[in-house]
C-alpha cells in the first residue's frame, strides 16, 4: 500500500488537466486547413502513346540495357576504363557523400520517436545577499547551490507528424541514392562517347595517311609523265602543293587524339599522364536495335532520374502531413529525478532528492495565418514535385522515340553513302589508270579524290554517329538502372493527385 500512494496522487493530478485540456482541443478549431489541396496529378505513363513511332523497330522482352551494358562494345580497354572510373572518379564520390548525408539527416528526425532523456549537474559557489529572498542564517553567507538532474522527455505522436516527417527524410535518402546510379550513368555514357571520338580519330587518320601515301604516289607518277613530257611543270607544282595539306590535317588529328586521351584520363579521375597509356580502340560492331515489349510502362522504373523525382514526389506528400499535423495539439510527458542541496554534505542525501512528471499539451489558437500559408507552401512545393515528374516522364519517352528516329534515318544515311563511296572510289581508280596512261590530266585525278575522300570522312563519321545514338538509347532507356539491382531500400508507390497512395 506504502507504493500505491503515490501513483494514486499522480492519477488523481492528472485528473485534474482533463477539464483544460477539453478546452484547449475545442479552441484548436481556431486553426484549420479547410479547403486547402493540391492541384496536380501524376501522369499515367500508358496514356503517352508511343506505339506507331516505335512500330518500325523490333520488340524483345530481353532488351533493357544491362548494368554493365558497355561489354557489348567488346573492347577490353574500354571495360577497364569503365572500371576505373566507377572508382575514382571524384563526381561518384561527391554522389556518394550526399547519400550518406541525406541518410545521417533521415537518423536525425527518426530520433523524434524515442524519449530523450538529458542529465545536468551543476554546482554553484556564491555568496547570498543580506537584503534579498533568502533569509538568514544563509543570507550574507558563502556556500554552494549543487543541482543534479536526470530528464526524459517523450512525445506522444498521435497525429503522426513525426513519423510522416521519417518517411519524407528517408524518401530524400532514396532519391539521393538513385541520384548517384544517375550519375554513374552520366559518366559512363560520357566516357563511352569520348572513346568513340577517339575511335573516329583513329579511323580519319587512317583515311588522312592513305591519302598522304596516294599523293605520294601521284606526286612521283607526275614526275615521271613531266619527264616523259606528257605534263608541265604547272602539275608538278600542283601535286607536291597537295603533300603539305594533308601533313596539316594528319597533325591535326594526332592533336585530337591527345587531347581526347587526356579528357579519358581526366573522366577516370587520373592525371594527364595515363592517357599516354590509352592505345587505339577496338571496338566491335554492334546488333540490330531492339526494344523492351513492356516500353512504355515500364521505362518510369527503369530511368534513374524518373524514379529520383518520383521519390520527391513522394517526399512532398509527406511534408503536407506534417504540415496538416502542426494544426493540431502537440502532446508530450516529461518526467525529472534529481537532488537538490545548499551545500555538498546534504547532496547526496535522501532529503534532497527531487522528482516530477507530467503531461505537457500545446496547440496552435491564433498564428496570423502562418500554419495555413505554411501549409500552401508545402502543397505548392508537391504540385511542382508532381509537374517536375511528369515533365521527366514525358522527355523520357520523347528521349526514346528520337534516338529511334535517327537511327532509322541514319541506316538509309548510311546506305546510300556506301553506294557514293564504291562509285568514287571506282572513279577514281579510272581516273588514276587513265592518268597512268597518259589519258587524264592531272585535275581529274585531283577532282576525283577530292570526291572520294568526302565520301571516306562521311562514312566513318555516320558509322561513329551510329554508336552515339546506340549510346544514347542506351543512355534514354536507363541504363541498366533497376530497383532489383540499385540497391535502394523501397521503390516509390503510385500517387493519386490528392496525394494519397492509390
Amino acid at each position: 500500500m506504502l507504493y500505491r500512494v503515490p501513483y494514486l496522487h499522480l492519477a488523481v493530478r492528472l485528473s485534474r488537466w482533463v477539464p483544460t485540456a477539453c478546452i484547449i482541443i475545442t479552441l484548436a478549431a481556431c486553426a484549420s486547413s479547410a479547403g486547402q489541396h493540391t492541384r496536380a496529378a501524376i501522369i499515367d505513363a500508358d496514356g503517352l502513346t508511343a506505339a506507331n513511332s516505335l512500330s518500325s523497330t523490333s520488340l524483345s522482352a530481353v532488351s533493357w540495357p544491362k548494368d554493365l551494358w558497355w561489354t557489348d562494345f567488346g573492347d577490353g580497354q574500354l571495360n577497364q576504363l569503365m572500371s576505373e572510373a566507377l572508382s575514382g572518379q571524384p563526381s561518384l564520390r561527391i554522389a556518394e557523400a550526399r547519400v550518406r548525408e541525406a541518410e545521417a539527416v533521415a537518423g536525425i528526425v527518426k530520433s523524434a520517436l524515442y524519449p530523450q532523456i538529458d542529465g545536468s549537474l551543476q554546482s554553484t559557489r556564491q555568496r547570498f545577499s543580506e537584503h534579498a529572498l533568502v533569509p538568514k542564517p544563509v543570507a550574507g553567507t558563502w556556500n554552494s547551490v549543487n543541482n543534479g538532474s536526470l530528464g526524459v522527455n517523450y512525445e506522444l505522436d498521435f497525429w503522426g507528424r513525426n513519423r510522416a516527417a521519417i518517411d519524407a527524410a528517408l524518401d530524400r535518402a532514396d532519391a539521393a541514392e538513385v541520384d548517384l546510379h544517375a550519375a554513374r550513368l552520366i559518366l559512363t555514357t560520357t566516357l563511352a562517347s569520348t572513346y568513340f571520338r577517339l575511335n573516329l580519330a583513329y579511323a580519319q587518320l587512317d583515311v588522312a595517311l592513305d591519302t598522304l601515301a596516294q599523293r605520294e604516289k601521284t606526286l612521283e607518277l607526275t614526275r615521271q609523265r613531266v619527264a616523259a613530257q606528257i605534263d608541265s611543270q604547272l602539275e608538278l607544282i600542283q601535286a607536291a602543293a597537295a603533300l603539305p595539306e594533308i601533313r596539316e590535317r594528319s597533325a591535326s588529328i594526332h592533336e585530337s587524339i591527345a587531347l581526347i586521351n587526356n579528357q579519358l584520363a581526366s573522366l577516370q579521375g587520373k592525371g594527364p599522364d595515363a592517357g599516354l597509356t590509352i592505345q587505339r580502340p577496338q571496338l566491335a560492331e554492334v546488333g540490330p536495335v531492339a526494344l523492351p515489349t513492356d516500353l512504355p510502362a515500364e521505362l518510369i522504373g527503369r530511368r534513374p532520374d524518373i524514379v529520383a523525382e518520383r521519390w520527391r514526389v513522394e517526399a512532398s506528400r509527406r511534408d503536407i502531413k506534417v504540415a496538416q499535423a502542426e494544426f493540431y495539439p502537440n502532446v508530450s510527458l516529461s518526467a525529472l529525478a534529481g537532488s537538490q542541496s545548499l551545500g555538498l554534505s546534504e547532496f547526496l542525501s535522501g532529503g534532497s532528492r527531487v522528482f516530477g512528471v507530467g503531461p505537457a499539451v500545446s496547440l496552435p489558437i491564433f498564428k496570423g495565418g502562418r500554419l495555413r500559408s505554411n501549409l500552401g507552401a508545402h502543397q505548392a512545393e508537391y504540385d511542382a514535385a508532381v509537374e517536375k515528374y511528369n515533365a521527366t516522364v514525358i522527355a523520357a519517352i520523347h528521349d526514346v522515340v528520337d534516338q529511334l528516329v535517327s537511327l532509322h534515318w541514319l541506316e538509309q544515311e548510311i546506305q546510300q553513302q556506301d553506294d557514293a563511296l564504291r562509285l568514287t572510289q571506282h572513279a577514281y581508280d579510272l581516273a588514276m589508270h587513265r592518268y597512268h596512261s597518259g589519258l587524264a590530266n592531272y585535275l581529274q585525278v585531283l577532282s576525283t579524290e577530292s570526291q572520294l575522300l568526302v565520301q571516306k570522312r562521311l562514312v566513318i563519321e555516320s558509322q561513329t554517329r551510329q554508336r552515339e545514338l546506340r549510346l544514347s538509347l542506351i543512355r534514354a532507356l536507363g541504363g541498366g538502372y533497376a530497383p532489383s539491382n540499385a540497391g535502394s531500400r523501397r521503390y516509390p508507390s503510385a500517387l493519386t493527385s490528392n496525394g494519397a497512395k492509390s
